[in-house]
């Protein structure tokens, strides 16, 4: 007999969903929370998970983020959503979910999913991307011997310059062959011995120091403390210097172990007959994962791409690159991305002088204000450049979304319909 968990804050749902299944000849355990739904999947392993979004403790898609990074996500995991947060449910699968179910559920749509998902065998994992794939750009090369050379001297390694997927490419790089991984950032409860234990022999990885809420800076101090003993390699990554981690309330004493050894990402300056190549390969990636609408690039948008150039050398080019290239598969209106959607996109002459220029007004203001001022600016910004998308802006300010709702309310940002609901 099949078990399904439901994790539903709404007791009318669970106990729907549960007579309904009962009936179906299911035995069905039922969780109001994120708390109770990890106490009953470390108890025994359901075969199925019916997980709705918003609850008041952990929303759905933290905890498949969780359970994904933890690699505990071995059973199939179908999201559950009202109208409003479809595209947030849409979005899960890139962390593992196979279906969703929208609310009001009808009864033949429900067993149909589950009866699929029961009978579903997972495919087997694609291989990450990793700068083995850049090798025949010659500074890569280098910096991937640097990068392997700090790693076998030391078990923490910071990454200065990048965060979030170029970070990761980065990491796997440095990741031996079926070692286990753990993304500290998608572990939002208590880090515990055990969880440790089960990744021995692995890697730690945290694609941006920034985004770590209190809880997450324990975890991290906590695995610290414990690398050695556990044959652990911590692999962090930051865009922002550590000072300014000092000045957020970081702990001083593990700042200095974070930043003890660190490898800083290559300017891609003075390299543009090899961004063609490089952004072929991430918009490849972005695609396998599911990120992104199939996408390829023309002729002339990789041409495009070789005109692109970097006043300034700088470390955080490739966050920058990586952005940009992920940006055109997902506003490119076409299959095929055309060098005018490159021209739409690229970063034009004078546009960082240009938004230095809007902040200059800040400086006369008191800090609480200008504080205010620039956080309106920043996720005023993020929110276009991710098309209203509530989930990508929770990633990229690495705010919880519930706490990102409440500073949008704060800042008096508008959303659109859509995203309110």
């Amino acid at each position: 007999m099949a078990i399904i968990l439901v994790v539903d804050d709404e007791v009318g749902i669970r106990e729907l969903l549960s007579e309904i299944l009962i009936d179906e000849g299911y035995d069905v355990r039922l969780a109001e929370n994120a708390a109770a739904a990890r106490a009953i999947r470390s108890e025994l392993r359901p075969d199925l998970v019916l997980l709705d979004i918003w609850m008041p403790d952990t929303d759905g898609i933290s905890l498949l983020k969780e359970w994904h990074a933890a690699g505990h996500l071995n059973m199939p995991v179908v999201m559950m959503s009202g109208h409003g947060t479809i595209d947030t449910a849409v979005e899960a699968t890139r962390f593992g979910a196979f279906d969703f179910l929208e609310k009001p559920i009808a009864l033949q749509k429900l067993l149909g999913t589950v009866q699929k998902a029961l009978k579903h065998e997972k495919p087997p994992a694609r291989a990450a991307l990793t700068l083995e794939a850049f090798s025949r750009s010659a500074f890569v090369k280098e910096f991937k011997r640097r990068l392997e050379q700090a790693a076998a001297k030391t078990p923490i390694l910071m990454l200065r310059g990048a965060n979030g997927g170029m970070a990761e490419i980065c990491a796997r790089t440095l990741q031996p062959p079926r070692a286990p991984w753990l993304d500290l950032s998608a572990v939002s409860s208590a880090l515990s011995q055990e969880m440790l234990e089960k990744v021995s022999g692995g890697i730690l990885f945290v694609p941006d120091l920034a985004s770590l809420g209190k809880m997450q800076q324990m975890n991290l101090a906590f695995a610290v403390d414990r690398l050695e003993r556990l044959n652990l390699q911590l692999i962090s990554a930051s865009a922002v210097p550590l000072c300014n981690l000092a000045e957020a309330g970081w702990d001083s004493k593990l700042l200095g172990r974070l930043g003890e050894i660190w490898v800083a990402m290559p300017s891609l300056a003075g390299h543009g007959d090899e961004l063609p190549e490089i952004a072929s390969l991430l918009l490849s990636n972005f695609v396998e994962r599911g990120e992104v609408p199939p996408r390829r690039f023309s002729t002339g948008a990789l041409n495009a791409l070789r005109t692109l150039t970097w006043k300034q050398p700088s470390e955080s080019s490739w966050n920058d690159f990586y952005a940009l290239v992920r940006n055109l598969a997902v506003t490119s209106l076409d299959e095929e991305i055309a060098a005018d959607d490159v021209a739409r996109v690229m970063p034009r002459d004078g546009g960082a002088e240009g938004e230095a220029q809007s902040l200059l007004p800040m400086f006369d203001q008191p800090l609480r204000e200008a504080r205010d001022a620039f956080e309106k600016l920043y996720f005023e910004h993020h929110l276009r450049l991710e098309g209203g998308n509530m989930t990508k802006l929770a990633e990229r300010s690495g705010l919880e979304r519930t706490h990102l709702y409440r500073k949008l309310k704060q800042l008096d940002i508008r959303l659109g319909k859509r995203n309110e609901e």
